[in-house]
């Protein structure tokens, strides 16, 4: 494994790597290059057939505050993975682009990985952090852990992996983006998008518990049966679904700019970073 600036590496148990988001300082807001340390590790242990299983787990209070907005760093300066480009084209092309790549583009990635992922969550989670959390094939929460896209406030539809249906329910996948509160872990537990919730102190040792009984499981069998799974979701047709909202995020973000001169609603700035403060 390469030497990571934003999250560590390492193997806990026999059959069982563990991704740390390791930002605690900024709330593990993801920058880009967060984004494709997490993508380097996910590679890397897809390819090392010791592996079996991966968890995403995050240090500090929160697993995540989102993506972070002062992030500036070109997506042409780094190796892309999605046959993506235009990132430094003018206007909406190169947000466009750029959005395709580190955000749709590698959600989707992570999505469609041969084997296991799961997100073992505490804290806040907004907005880009559902991006995390929701490619992974399960989800174990502490009781403390609070749920949020409350993106409509800058003038979009919500962040840019649009599965909110699919995670939630439909009625309730609007109410999380029309009000922007949190959602608890025990609420999304019963709509179905959390797998287990348990006390802060529980949560590692009982997501390694989980992640050492899937590694006990054949590799094969593994891979079949997430295959199969999303091949049941794309029978639905979530990623055409996805590629939809994905253009009319992008929408907003033309109006914005249109509107205020900035791809996003000026007013929705405050909503979010009250969202965000830390509460420790």
């Amino acid at each position: 494994m390469a030497d990571y600036e934003r999250i560590r590496w390492d193997v806990p148990a026999p059959g069982v790597g563990r991704v740390t988001l390791a930002r605690a300082d900024k709330r593990n807001a993801q920058d880009r290059r967060m984004l494709y340390e997490i993508d380097a590790a996910f590679s890397a242990a897809m390819r090392d057939d010791a592996v079996k299983v991966v968890v995403l787990a995050a240090d500090g209070p929160d697993f995540s505050s989102g993506h972070d907005l002062r992030d500036a760093e070109p997506v042409s300066g780094f190796d892309t993975v999605t046959g993506a480009g235009g990132f430094d084209q003018p206007g909406q092309h190169g947000m466009m682009a750029g959005e395709e790549e580190i955000y749709l583009g590698l959600c989707w990635r992570w999505r469609n990985l041969p084997k296991p992922l799961i997100a073992q969550v505490q804290g806040r989670v907004i907005a880009g952090g559902l991006m995390l959390v929701w490619p992974c094939d399960l989800i174990i929460a502490s009781d403390d852990a609070l749920f949020s896209d409350p993106v409509v406030a800058f003038g979009v539809n919500g962040h840019e992996f649009f599965v909110h249906a699919w995670e939630l329910g439909a009625r309730k996948a609007k109410e999380m983006l029309f009000r922007g509160r949190f959602l608890t872990a025990q609420e999304c537990h019963r709509l179905g998008m959390v797998n287990h919730v348990v006390s802060r102190d529980e949560l590692e040792p009982f997501t390694m518990d989980i992640a050492k009984e899937i590694a006990e499981r054949p590799a094969m069998g593994l891979r079949l049966a997430k295959m199969a799974v999303n091949a049941s979701l794309d029978a639905q047709g979530q990623w055409n679904a996805v590629q939809s909202a994905f253009a009319m995020h992008h929408i907003g973000h033309a109006n914005a700019r249109i509107v205020h001169g900035t791809p996003i609603d000026p007013s929705g700035v405050d909503v979010v970073r009250d969202l965000a403060k830390p509460s420790d």
